[in-house]
């Protein structure tokens, strides 16, 4: 080895010491913030599991109580814990139970949901079983059916003929509004 290669390698190893001065540097003066986001990122990851777990277990026992519900509708416990553990599920749960008892006294109590859909379900049903018309947003094309029918009913052909205009051809419901269409168009005569 010649005087050069030497030369070569100390200064390697110079620059490598070097370096390592300027990270321990770093790291003294830095060591706090540095653990801090450790720490920081540790705390993070493991909140961020814990929530996920405890979240889990929360649908579990509400899933539970669903289930206890299909079978037993009337037992409390599990309509408690359904309320509390997933009040979105409650609520669809007793629009359910109201809508099959027809207790308009529920399904109006629940029009006031911030639930949009249970909300809108809720009006057009208890609507629809005191036989009024409702505007709904879901069942808009039903409502104009049902309030097209209840106008012929009442002997207002007119009024049924315009609700059932506004029944496109393309619903599910044409072929009811054409019927019913006809029906007007034989008790005007």
């Amino acid at each position: 080895m010649d005087i050069a290669d030497v030369k070569k390698e100390l200064s390697s190893d110079e620059k490598l010491l070097e370096s390592a001065f300027k990270l321990e540097t770093i790291y003294k003066k830095y060591k706090f913030v540095i653990w801090g986001v450790v720490i920081a990122l540790i705390l993070f990851f493991a909140g961020t599991k814990i929530a996920e777990a405890m979240k889990q277990a929360r649908l579990e026992e509400a899933n539970n109580a669903f289930l206890t519900l299909q079978t037993k509708a009337d037992d409390a416990n599990a309509l408690a814990t359904l309320k509390e553990k997933n009040p979105a599920l409650y609520e669809l749960f007793t629009f359910s139970q109201a809508a099959k008892k027809q207790d308009t006294k529920t399904l109006t109590a629940l029009e006031s949901s911030s639930n949009e859909v249970v909300s809108d379900a809720s009006r057009y049903t208890a609507a629809a079983i005191e036989k009024k018309p409702v505007d709904s947003k879901l069942y808009k094309e039903m409502a104009l059916l049902e309030e097209a029918y209840l106008a012929l009913k009442n002997g207002d052909a007119k009024k049924a003929k315009s609700k059932l205009e506004l029944i496109g051809e393309r619903s599910s419901l044409a072929t009811l509004a054409k019927l019913l269409e006809h029906a007007t168009l034989l008790k005007a005569k």
